[in-house]
Parts: structure tokens; C-alpha cells; sequence
């Protein structure tokens, strides 16, 4: 249990967009398709003609502007729902974030049903959650976690389905401060800009994780509970199975640091763990994010 079940979540803006959601690998991806799946940036590269087959169906035309989530209403009902857990999460995202950045403007979250069309690209279930800077957009689609867990082995509970989600909202800190424009695309490789940006989200991830309690309803009741040491070691399990290393040594047996995109799996887990422990004083600027591990 992660959120308090009695904490009002009617308040979050998240919509659903797309239609007829089939879980890439139902239909016969595998190892190496999820592999794929989670090497993507996850700002946002559609990898789907990496995934052999796997993928969304269409089954009708989307909403325009997309529909709200159903019976979302609790915090009882994020704990039994998993679309609705991701869309309660802006809530506590976002008041977390506002506290700490000057005129603060939230992102949009959209829960992926199969697939939809965005800037970015094609959002669909065959593709890991990602963000969208042109659109100031995360995306999400939920059967990202089933793909996890049944296909790589990771637990991909609760809260590390929270981490997943904080880490999205941490590239859109890093797009409204002017991190992305200082720090641009300079290639792959344990030093390059594009690995310190991945580290520098998973340590605003572990910072929001430490704190999200002081979060609450307009009842002042805490949208989430602290989570317990079984719950972070759920979410350093998926930080490790993200992991540049990890996803090279799964897919071809070997690893190449040059071609490094996000960082190895104790990179992940150190930054997102100092996050945690110290504060949003430990992510600093990505230039300090070193390939060094902590």
C-alpha cells in the first residue's frame, strides 16, 4: 500500500488518450524486445520496430483531448488501480515541485490506452513512458510495468512504479529550468550529457520519494505513506533493471560504455538512493553528475 486510502486524489488533471490496449509481448516479444523496450531515452524514442510484433491495436477513434480516469476518487483507489495510482501521483509531483521552483507550471500526463499520437512521436504500449518537451507532456502507458515484470524479472511494485513516474517528472524539471538547452545532446558514453540528464531524474526521483509525504489533500491528509524498506528496494530493483549495463549484458553479453545513454544499474541506484537520503541538494547541476558511482 502506497497511497493513504482515505487522501481525496479527485483533484489530478490526468486524461486517457488512445484506444485498445494489447500488451507488446502477448503477442510473442521477448526477452530482447523488452531489453529494447527499456533502452529507449526515456524522453522519448518510439522503439517499436525493435519489438518484433509486439505492439497496440487500434479499436476506434480517440477522445479529442482524451477522457478523465474512471473511479479515481481515493487514495484506496490508486492503491487498487494502477491508472489511477499514476494519474494520483501528479498530485503529490506536483505539489512537491512547486515548493521548490519559482513559478512552477505542471506537466500534462497522459495515460496511454494502446496508442496515441504526440509530438514526440507515437505513444503506445509497445513503448516505455517518456517525455514529451515540445508538449510538456508525460506519457505513460501502465502495461510498461507488466512488460517489467513478466518479461525482465523486475518487481515493478508500487513504488518503484512511482519512481518510473518521478523520473519523467524530473526531465520536465530539467526542460522548464533550462537544463535540457545547457546541457544538449553531445552523443552516448558514461560522461556524456545525455547520461548525467538520466542520472540527474533519477535523483530528483529519489528526492520527491524522501519527501512525498509532506504532500496533502485539501483535507491535510498525506497523499502517500513512507515507504517502507521492502518498497525501496523495489525501486532500486528497477533502477538496476534500466541500467545501461544490465540491459547491454541481457540483450548481447557484453558492455560497451561508450554507447552508454542513461548510465550503469549502480550509477542508477546510487543517484537515485542520494536523492532519497539527502535531498534535492545532491542532484545539483549534471555536470557534477559524474560517471562515478556514489
Amino acid at each position: 500500500m502506497t497511497f493513504n486510502p482515505d487522501a481525496d486524489v479527485s483533484g489530478n488533471t490526468a486524461r486517457r488518450r488512445g484506444r485498445g490496449a494489447v500488451v507488446a509481448g502477448a503477442g510473442g516479444v521477448g526477452l530482447l524486445g523488452i531489453i529494447a523496450l527499456i533502452a529507449g531515452p526515456l524522453l522519448g524514442i518510439d522503439l517499436t520496430g525493435l519489438l518484433g510484433g509486439g505492439g497496440a491495436t487500434g479499436g476506434g477513434s480517440e477522445p479529442e483531448g482524451g477522457s478523465v480516469i474512471e473511479n479515481c476518487l481515493t487514495g484506496e483507489d490508486a492503491n487498487e488501480d494502477v491508472d489511477c495510482r499514476v494519474a494520483s501521483a501528479q498530485l503529490a509531483l506536483d505539489g512537491f515541485w512547486e515548493d521548490r521552483i519559482d513559478q512552477y507550471r505542471a506537466p500534462q500526463l497522459i495515460i496511454v490506452d494502446g496508442a496515441t499520437s504526440t509530438a514526440c512521436g507515437t505513444a503506445s504500449n509497445a513503448v516505455g513512458p517518456f517525455y514529451c518537451p515540445p508538449e510538456e507532456t508525460v506519457y505513460v502507458d501502465p502495461t510498461f510495468f507488466d512488460l517489467m515484470q513478466q518479461q525482465f524479472g523486475a518487481s515493478a511494485g508500487e513504488l518503484a512504479q512511482l519512481y518510473i513516474v518521478g523520473h519523467e517528472w524530473g526531465h520536465h524539471i530539467q526542460y522548464i529550468t533550462g537544463v535540457m538547452d545547457r546541457y544538449p545532446n553531445n552523443g552516448t558514453g558514461p560522461d556524456s550529457n545525455g547520461a548525467r540528464i538520466e542520472l540527474q531524474a533519477d535523483c530528483y526521483a529519489g528526492a520527491w520519494i524522501g519527501r512525498m509525504t509532506e504532500e496533502e489533500d485539501k483535507n491535510g491528509v498525506p497523499y502517500l505513506q513512507a515507504p517502507t524498506e521492502a518498497e525501496i528496494t523495489d525501486a532500486l530493483n528497477a533502477a538496476n533493471t534500466v541500467g545501461d549495463d544490465n540491459i547491454q549484458q541481457q540483450s548481447s553479453g557484453s558492455v560497451n560504455p561508450e554507447s552508454f545513454t542513461h548510465g550503469t544499474s549502480a550509477q542508477r541506484q546510487g543517484w537515485f538512493a542520494s536523492g532519497y537520503r539527502y535531498g534535492l541538494d545532491m542532484c545539483a547541476d549534471p555536470l557534477t553528475v559524474s560517471g562515478a558511482e556514489l
